[in-house]
């Protein structure tokens, strides 16, 4: 196993895509800053086959000093918290994907249906 940088992702994709390594690392750096700036928000992040990135709240928690058995307050906080897609699960487990590739384009996917009202409650509501 080995660590791959942002560096060498940059490469790689310029010289994938034929651009030069600044365009590159600027969409990469782009794309990063989004994903920080959206979970910042509070607001979730799905890629299709690839996974969901979202943040939650941590409850505050009593924690225990393994050295000196003293509990500890541990304030709340806020985590992010990445759930697999179905495509990396697949590929990082050795199975066979065929002809799946994460190229398929979420802007030709319907939009996701509202919630149904619960009975009683105002439809519209905000």
């Amino acid at each position: 196993m080995k660590t791959v940088t942002k560096k060498e992702l940059v490469h790689r994709i310029a010289e994938k895509t034929g651009v030069t390594k600044v365009v590159a690392k600027d969409v990469i750096q782009s794309f990063l800053n989004s994903i920080i700036d959206e979970l910042a928000e509070g607001n979730r992040l799905e890629f299709r086959e690839f996974g969901v990135f979202e943040s939650r709240e941590r409850a505050a928690r009593l924690a225990q000093n393994p050295r000196t058995l003293e509990k500890v307050p541990v304030p709340a906080k806020r985590i992010v918290k990445f759930k697999v897609g179905r495509l990396m699960r697949k590929k990082v487990s050795g199975e066979d994907i065929g002809d799946l590739s994460l190229d398929d384009d979420d802007d030709d996917a319907p939009a996701p249906k509202a919630k149904k009202a619960a009975p009683g409650e105002a439809h519209g509501s905000v």
